[in-house]
Order: C-alpha cells, then sequence, then structure tokens
C-alpha cells in the first residue's frame, strides 16, 4: 500500500532510539523527509548513520534539543518552521513511589512529557492549518487509562496528552488537519530492555522471559501476554501520519496488546 508520504517533512522527537526511531525509520521507508531528535549531538548523529545504513536513500537529518529546557525547543523551532507532521513522542518514565517524588520532578516530567507537545504544537498546527494539510500525532500510553500506581506521574502526564489531543482535534475542526493520540503498551523500547534485563538477572530467566512475566504480574489483562516490538506501535504511528487517514482525528489509537480492558 502506497502511503502517499513521498512529498511529506515530519519531525519525530525523542527519536534517537526505541519508538521513535523505529516512527522515524517507518516514515523514511514510505518516502517522508524526517527529522530526528535527541539531547546529545553524539546519539543523533549515530542515530542517523544507522538510518542510513539501513535506508542509503533516507531523507533524514538531526536537531539536538533537550525539552525539559524551553530555549532549546525554542531554537528548535527556528531550526525548523514548517512541518506536516508532527509526532510528540518523546518522554521520560519510571517507577516513582507517589510519596516521595517531589514537586521538582512533578514540574520536571511536564516540561518533557506535557509541555513539549503543547510547545511545539501551539507552533506548528497554525502553520499546517495555513497550508491546509498537517497530522499532529500524540504519543500517550495504555498507563493513560490504566494509571499504574508506582507511575502515577507518569499516568497523569499520558492522561494529559489524550485531552490535548481530542481538545486540539476539535480546534482544528474541518480542516486538513488532523489530531491523533497512540496509546503503546509494554513495548520493547530501549528503557524496558534495559529494566528487563536487569529483572532476567535478578531471576535467573531470560529477557524474553522477563518480559512475559513483567507482564503477566503487572498488565494481567494483556490479551497478548508480552511485550511488542517498537515497529508494531510504528506501523500504526505511520499510517495515521499518512493522507489516508484523513477520517481518523481526534482519536485515542491503541498498539496496546489488549491491556485497556474495554472495546471503547
Amino acid at each position: 500500500m502506497d502511503l502517499q508520504l513521498n512529498d511529506k517533512t515530519a519531525l519525530v522527537t525523542g527519536s534517537t532510539e526505541g519508538i521513535g526511531f523505529a516512527i522515524a525509520k517507518g516514515l523514511l521507508k514510505e518516502g517522508a523527509t524526517v527529522t530526528i531528535n535527541g539531547r546529545k549531538q553524539e546519539t543523533v548523529d549515530s542515530a542517523i548513520e544507522k538510518l542510513k545504513k539501513d535506508l542509503p536513500e533516507a531523507k533524514v537529518k538531526g536537531i539536538v534539543a533537550d525539552f525539559s529546557k524551553v530555549d532549546e525547543v525554542d531554537a528548535l523551532i527556528q531550526q525548523l518552521p514548517e512541518v506536516d507532521i508532527l509526532v510528540n513522542n518523546v518522554g521520560i518514565y519510571g517507577e516513582q513511589p507517589f510519596e516521595t517524588t517531589d514537586d521538582d520532578t512533578w514540574f520536571h516530567d511536564f516540561e518533557v512529557n506535557v509541555m513539549s507537545g503543547v510547545r511545539l504544537s501551539r507552533h506548528y498546527a497554525p502553520v499546517m492549518k495555513k497550508n491546509n494539510w498537517g497530522r499532529i500525532i500524540f504519543l500517550s500510553s495504555e498507563s493513560a487509562v490504566n494509571i499504574p500506581d508506582d507511575m502515577i506521574l507518569y499516568g497523569v502526564t499520558k492522561t494529559a496528552y489524550l485531552a490535548l489531543s481530542r481538545g486540539l482535534a476539535k480546534h482544528l475542526r474541518e480542516t486538513n488537519v488532523t489530531v491523533n493520540a497512540i496509546l503503546p503498551g509494554p513495548t520493547w523500547s530501549a528503557g524496558n530492555l534495559k529494566s528487563m534485563s536487569k529483572l532476567a538477572k535478578e531471576r535467573g530467566i531470560s529477557v524474553a522471559e522477563a518480559g512475559k512475566e513483567f507482564v503477566e504480574e503487572k498488565r494481567p489483562s494483556s490479551i497478548i501476554g508480552n511485550f511488542v516490538d517498537a515497529e508494531a506501535v510504528a506501523n500504526l504511528v505511520v499510517y495515521t501520519a499518512s493522507p489516508l487517514s484523513y477520517a481518523t482525528t481526534g482519536a485515542a489509537l491503541r498498539a496496546d496488546g489488549g491491556v485497556i480492558d474495554s472495546a471503547f
């Protein structure tokens, strides 16, 4: 299927590894021109090298920006004033006991997980509207609906993305700009691979077995009962970014392996 992305430009935040990297690669495979992003020049350069090795004709460049710093967000926008597709993927997570997670941590994680998407969308949405075409995609999580008790802060930030995406879609009603949220479940991202490797070592089992045990213990409602590859999430994002998805907007689209125990 031709997803009609050959003439489109995209920015994927937090894309030097994991889901973001897979999304960037998926868009590049479809012929889009993609700007990737990371916090360090060396990681951005390394990611570009990997992408070009796999896809020699890839039209890819990178911009370094730490989304906890407003001046670096502003600098990114100055370097890239216009895109057709914005994928708000950057985010941080981890176990954070509620009683000991202080205000500074709450504010910091909101800066990265929520305000990054607010600031970029606030700039690019009017540009897309003027150009009469655009796609804004927020990477939320099944944790936005199934708030984990050991990552309440993370869940709250991902719930905020659901509200933001729905509201922005309504704000852009009757235009050719769509806005959607993607809800991954347990996914083999770089962070999860590291944590599952640690769990595997502690239990004396393989990483694959650790992943399955984690899902059984922490996400027992999962239908597939295991982690999914980052490419599985990326495939949904790439379709949502395409012109073919024009009828899908204001939606919360799930790639969660059936973790969310609802048909809606």
